[in-house]
C-alpha cells in the first residue's frame, strides 16, 4: 500500500529498481505484451477491413474504434478494478482478451461481427488498465510512482511503434488470420505473466462491484472541483493535440512521417525527464507549464512554416504531454485507496475517448478550413482550456468516500 507521507525524504528508485519488484515486473511485462497484442490485432483488422472495403474511414474505424468502447466500460462496470479480488479479476480480463483475439482470427467472419467484437474487447480492456492501474498503485510505494508509470508510457509507445514495424514485416509472410493468432500468443504470454507474478491483495475490503457502485463513485469523482479540474486538464488539452497530429498527413503529404516521429521522440524524452529526473515538488511546479509548451508551438502553424521548424515546434510540444505524469500523481494523492483502481480507470478511459474527440473534431473542421487553420484553432483552444481550469486545479480537496465503503 503507497504510503503518502510528505514529511519522509523522497527517493526516487530507478526503472531497474522498479523491475527487481516481482510484482511490478509482472504487472509490466503483462502490459508490455498486452500492448503489443493490441498493436498486432489493431493492425491485422485494420488491413483485412482495407482489403475489404476500401474504405479509409472504415478502416481508422477498425483500428482506433476500440478507444470509444471504454466510455461504457467506465461508466458501468469500472468499479470491479477495486474488488476485493483484483489478481483474479485481472486474469479473467485476460482470459477474455485471449478469448477476443481468437475470435478474431476465424476465417470468413463478417465485419459487423468483427466491429461488434472489437467493441466488446474495448469494454473489456478498460477494466483492465482500471484493475491493472489500481494494482499498481499498492504494489510499488507512492514516491515509485511517477517513475512505474513513465517506464509504462515509455514502453507502451515504444511497443506501438515495433508492433506496427513487426505487423508490416508479418504480413509478407503471414495473412490477417495469422497476426490475430501471434497477438493472441502474445495475450497468452501476458496471462501467464500475470498469473506466476501477481498475488491476490487478501487486505482489501469486500465490495459489491456494480453498476450502482460505478455510479456512486464516479458522482463523487466528478462532484468535487479540484479532481474534476484535474480530470479535464488531462482529457481535453490532450485529446486537442491528438487532433492536430491527426491533421499531419492533410498538413504535409509525404512529409508527415517526420512529423510523427518528431512527435514520438518528443514524448519519449518529456516522459524520461519527469518521469525519471525531477522530484516530486519540481513535477508539481512543471505541470502547468508543460501543459502549456504541449500546445503553445502549434501556434507557429498558423505561419505555415518549412517541415524542419514545424518538426522542431511538434518535437517541443510532445515534451509537454508529460504533464500527464505529475497531474495523474495528485489525483492518486486525492482519491480514497478503496476506489483507486476505478478512478485511474475513468482517467485513462475518459484520456483515450477524448483523443478519439480530437481526432474527429480536427477531421470535421479540416473538411471546412484548411489544415493549418484547424491546427493552429486547436492549440489556441487547448492553451484557453489549460489555463481557465488552472485556479480549479489549485484548489483540490480529498474525494469522499462513497456510502457503505470502509476505509482500511
Amino acid at each position: 500500500m503507497p504510503s503518502d507521507d510528505t514529511n519522509a525524504p523522497e527517493t526516487r528508485p530507478g526503472y531497474r529498481a522498479l523491475l527487481r519488484n516481482r510484482e511490478f515486473a509482472g504487472l509490466y511485462a503483462g502490459f508490455t505484451l498486452t500492448v503489443g497484442a493490441s498493436t498486432l490485432s489493431g493492425f491485422a483488422l485494420g488491413t483485412l477491413v482495407d482489403r475489404s472495403t476500401g474504405s479509409p474511414f472504415l478502416t481508422a474505424v477498425s483500428m482506433y474504434g476500440a478507444t470509444f468502447a471504454t466510455v461504457l466500460g467506465a461508466t458501468t462496470l469500472m468499479s470491479v478494478a477495486d474488488g476485493s479480488r483484483p489478481r483474479r479479476t485481472l486474469v479473467a480480463l485476460q482470459c477474455v482478451a485471449l478469448a477476443g483475439a481468437c475470435a478474431q482470427a476465424l476465417p470468413g467472419m463478417p465485419l459487423a461481427a468483427r466491429f461488434a467484437l472489437l467493441l466488446l474487447l474495448g469494454f473489456f480492456q478498460s477494466l483492465n488498465t482500471g484493475t491493472r492501474m489500481g494494482l499498481l498503485a499498492e504494489v510499488v510505494p507512492a514516491s515509485a510512482y511517477v517513475p512505474a508509470r513513465s517506464l509504462m508510457n515509455i514502453t507502451a509507445g515504444g511497443t506501438s511503434v515495433l508492433g506496427f514495424t513487426l505487423g508490416a514485416v508479418l504480413l509478407r509472410h503471414l495473412t490477417p488470420q495469422g497476426l490475430f493468432l501471434t497477438a493472441g500468443a502474445l495475450t497468452a504470454a501476458a496471462l501467464a505473466v500475470t498469473a506466476a507474478t501477481v498475488r491476490e491483495r487478501s487486505v482489501r475490503p469486500p465490495r459489491r462491484p456494480g453498476l450502482r457502485e460505478t455510479w456512486t463513485t464516479n458522482a463523487a469523482l466528478l462532484s468535487r472541483g479540484g479532481p474534476r479540474a484535474l480530470l479535464v486538464n488531462l482529457w481535453v488539452p490532450n485529446g486537442l493535440i491528438v487532433g492536430c497530429e491527426a491533421l499531419f498527413i492533410p498538413y504535409a503529404g509525404e512529409n508527415a512521417g517526420v512529423l510523427l516521429a518528431a512527435a514520438s521522440g518528443g514524448m519519449l524524452l518529456g516522459d524520461l525527464t519527469v518521469g525519471r529526473l525531477l522530484t516530486a515538488a519540481w513535477r508539481r511546479r512543471c505541470a502547468f507549464p508543460l501543459r502549456l509548451l504541449l500546445a503553445a508551438p502549434y501556434l507557429l502553424f498558423a505561419l505555415h512554416p518549412p517541415t524542419p521548424v514545424a518538426a522542431v515546434a511538434v518535437f517541443v510540444a510532445s515534451a509537454g504531454f508529460a504533464a500527464t505524469l505529475p497531474l495523474q500523481e495528485r489525483l492518486l494523492a486525492l482519491t480514497p485507496e478503496q476506489v483507486r483502481g476505478q478512478v485511474q480507470g475513468v482517467e485513462s478511459a475518459g484520456r483515450m475517448t477524448w483523443q478519439g474527440i480530437g481526432a474527429a473534431i480536427a477531421g470535421a473542421t479540416a473538411q471546412v478550413l484548411s489544415p493549418t487553420v484547424t491546427i493552429t484553432a486547436l492549440a489556441a483552444v487547448s492553451v484557453c482550456v489549460t489555463v481557465a481550469s488552472r485556479p480549479y486545479v489549485d484548489r483540490t480537496g480529498p474525494l469522499p468516500v462513497a456510502p457503505g465503503s470502509r476505509r482500511r
